[in-house]
């Protein structure tokens, strides 16, 4: 066997792992939501023996991140290794990231080497999966389960394997992506689907007996819990329900009717390729059909049961997501949000692998067309995220065309092992030079100053009230460890009027001006200027600064 193609997945797998990793330290910053901060505050609360099992008994709470327990779960294991921080809060969905790529190396490093290789770039450099590890996000811990889940339904159901511990896994790991998150539905139809074509056809009858049975048992177990601490056995399903209604307003058919044609239309085909993922579908496209052309003996009937299942399960996952809905009771696409798209990239980013096997192998008109369509997307989106389809798109153009030019390289014929490590290298170009440019930023978030600031404030004798932004309202608590020092209290920047200031509580003001320059936040939530501030707080001194975050003691 050439050396060239079985050692391309392990020089990808340590590029993408170290272009990850690279990522994650250069571009953390800190907290970026209210979902984080409630996992955050969930883990610590679990580790300290003070998470309330039951829901909020008042029900003003509309909250099922409370019960993804294996988001929450294993960062609060981090937070007795090393301390309540941005990074120990964000090491499971680093380690799951990573875990993908090392998922889709085992299933195909030595199998399949071009498939592994595109498909760890594809999945692991796709720039909102990288974006999602520097998060407390429950998305990428997802993608996990899902790849996970998927591959030990495909491997379980081969010949020679252990059936009934296959069909045990593929149940343990399905109800793992439950506790994680409720888009493991997504999965569900691909599921059903495989279930009874296998049943009609009368094979694989001890994994789906085993599996049957111990999701079963494990369904079970978790309605019992659920009875025992809510008296609702289907207690998750309709906090779901009760989640939905609460975000009505926002949602295509209570306060968006109007944009419902568009969003089960063509929207959905706009965003994939807005946010990077035609590059992906195309190439998955280029896998369908039977390979044409010479192919070594058995090369495709070895690899057609693979291909076909990730193309099925790619399929049936993006029809879920462009028409599917989050409410069982009422018609409610799933939003367009990247994030959203996770369960869709494992079996996406796979079926991707096997059409640019396909293309480099066998060239000609398919590789041609594929080119052409890439090009085309780059001169359609006119953005940086073009970059994606513009320099892999003139490598594909080029294969096509090599079988009609006379002076192109032997080595880079198809079907040579150079020519699949040459595309290779432009594809993980290609996807590398966004995280790169955002790597190269500087932050924008001033997270670390200001928790070495707020911390100033921690000593044995602070007390008063310390008036912060809005952003910062939400989960000032996290900065401290969640152990927040009892005399002082925090107030946003309106209640200037309404705080009592005296030499035994006096007043702080603590201004992040990086906050106020995020446009993500300018948007929607901060609505007022560093300038505009300072001018409600006009008797005030300066008594600490660390870069752009300041701390003033505000005067009478």
């Amino acid at each position: 066997m050439n050396p060239l193609p079985t050692r391309l997945p392990i020089w990808t797998l340590l590029f993408v792992t170290a272009l990850t990793g690279a990522y994650f330290v250069l571009t953390h910053e800190g907290l970026y939501a209210i979902d984080d901060y409630f996992y955050a505050q969930h883990a610590y609360q679990l580790l300290h023996g003070t998470l309330e099992l039951g829901p909020d008994p008042q029900e003003l709470l509309h909250d099922p991140l409370h019960e993804r327990w294996l988001i929450f779960g294993p960062v609060a294991v981090f937070f007795a290794l090393f301390g309540v921080n941005t990074i120990s809060a964000t090491l499971w969905p680093l380690l799951a990231t990573l875990g993908c790529a090392g998922l889709t190396y085992a299933l195909y490093g030595r199998r399949e080497p071009v498939v592994a290789a595109a498909a760890m770039l594809l999945l692991g450099l796709h720039y909102f999966t990288l974006n999602l590890t520097i998060y407390l996000y429950p998305d990428n811990i997802l993608m996990f389960w899902c790849l996970a889940g998927a591959a030990a339904l495909l491997r379980g159901r081969e010949p020679g394997r252990r059936a009934g511990w296959w069909g045990l896994g593929f149940a343990l790991l399905s109800f793992a992506a439950l506790l994680s998150k409720e888009t493991i539905a997504y999965y569900l139809p691909f599921y059903v689907g495989v279930l009874a074509l296998d049943a009609i056809r009368r094979r694989h009858g001890r994994f789906w007996v085993v599996a049957l049975a111990a999701g079963t048992l494990l369904l079970a177990a978790y309605g019992a819990f659920y009875y025992v601490v809510t008296d609702d056995a289907l207690y998750r399903v309709h906090l779901i329900e009760q989640t939905n209604r609460f975000l009505s307003e926002g949602n295509y058919l209570a306060g968006n009717r109007a944009a419902l044609l568009g969003r089960i239309t063509w929207q959905p085909l706009g965003f994939f390729v807005g946010i990077g993922l035609g590059l992906m579908i195309t190439l998955a496209a280029a896998a369908l059909g039977r390979p044409a052309g010479t192919l070594a003996p058995g090369e495709a009937i070895s690899e057609a049961p693979d291909r076909q299942f990730w193309l099925a399960l790619a399929a049936s996952t993006l029809a879920f997501y462009w028409l599917g809905s989050t409410s069982l009771s009422s018609y409610n696409p799933i939003t367009l949000l990247p994030r959203m798209t996770t369960p869709l990239l494992p079996p996406l980013a796979l079926a991707a692998g096997f059409g640019l096997q396909r293309l480099v192998r066998q060239a000609g008109l398919r590789a041609l067309v594929v080119g052409l369509v890439l090009v085309l997307l780059t001169a359609w989106l006119r953005t940086a995220v073009a970059v994606v389809y513009l320099l892999p798109g003139l490598a594909l153009l080029a294969v096509g065309l090599s079988s009609w030019l006379p002076r192109w390289p032997a080595a880079l014929r198809p079907g040579r092992p150079a020519l699949a490590a040459v595309v290779v290298a432009v594809l993980a170009l290609a996807l590398a030079v966004r995280p790169t440019y955002f790597m190269r930023k500087p932050p924008v978030s001033a997270h670390a100053a200001q928790v070495r600031v707020l911390r100033q404030l921690a000593r044995p004798a602070a007390q008063g009230t310390v008036l912060v932004d809005d952003f910062l309202f939400d989960n000032y608590a996290f900065s401290y460890g969640f152990r927040v020092p009892e005399d002082l209290r925090f107030r946003r920047y309106f209640a200037r009027d309404s705080i009592h200031i005296s030499p035994t509580q006096p007043a702080w003001l603590l201004l992040n001006r990086a906050t106020m320059a995020n446009d993500e936040l300018t948007r929607k939530l901060i609505r007022y200027s560093p300038d505009s501030v300072l001018s409600w707080y006009p008797n005030r001194r300066l008594v600490a600064q660390d870069g752009l975050v300041e701390l003033y003691e505000v005067r009478k």
